[in-house]
């Protein structure tokens, strides 16, 4: 059997919470590309129509990944910064400069996750919410919530794509780590 490349046998090489994060990271910018692979040949009607998202369209469910992802969690994550932003906010209107920009905001998280010393992951995120209220949370954990809560709502982008009858995107996780290792 052939080596894996580096990706692959980063996602194995020891129980290590940068290296189990920095897998999820990885994936997140995967899946997020992968997404857009199909969102951007949705007709714009279909991308802005309300299909029963909690945040209604297409536009709008990646405009608030925008939002949570990377005006609330990575400033928090990355320097202790809690910005007053409403989760339904719409940063862009643009739908080319929200892909862009979700795609290299997706991109930002794996070195930073590689730059954390081993002990940071036992440790706790001081934050204040949206509300205003201040929240301690296991690190660890509320970096979990990051990439699940992304996977949540590419999910709810995925069947509202196939519901408006355009092809589904196949974004499991097992998909990119069988892409990470297979020959070259």
């Amino acid at each position: 059997m052939d080596a894996a490349p580096p990706a692959a046998a980063r996602a194995v090489e020891g129980p290590t919470w940068s290296g189990y994060f920095g897998t999820l990271a990885r994936y997140n910018g995967w899946a997020t590309a992968r997404l857009f692979e199909h969102v951007d040949r949705l007709p714009d009607d279909d991308y802005r129509r309300d299909v029963g998202l909690f945040f209604k369209s297409v536009h709008r469910t990646l405009n608030h990944l925008l939002v949570a992802e990377h005006a609330l969690w990575y400033p928090r994550f990355e320097a202790g910064i809690s910005n007053p932003i409403a989760l339904d906010t719409e940063l862009e209107t643009d739908r080319a400069t929200v892909r862009d920009r979700l795609l290299a905001a997706a991109a930002r998280w794996e070195p930073l996750i590689a730059s954390w010393p081993p002990e940071r992951f036992a440790g706790r995120l001081d934050y204040t919410t949206t509300r205003g209220v201040a929240q301690s949370l296991p690190f660890a954990l509320t970096l979990s919530h990051v990439f699940n809560h992304a996977t949540h709502h590419r999910g709810q982008i995925s069947a509202a794509i196939c519901a408006l009858g355009h092809p589904c995107p196949e974004l499991d996780l097992v998909w990119m780590l069988q892409a990470e290792a297979a020959p070259r």
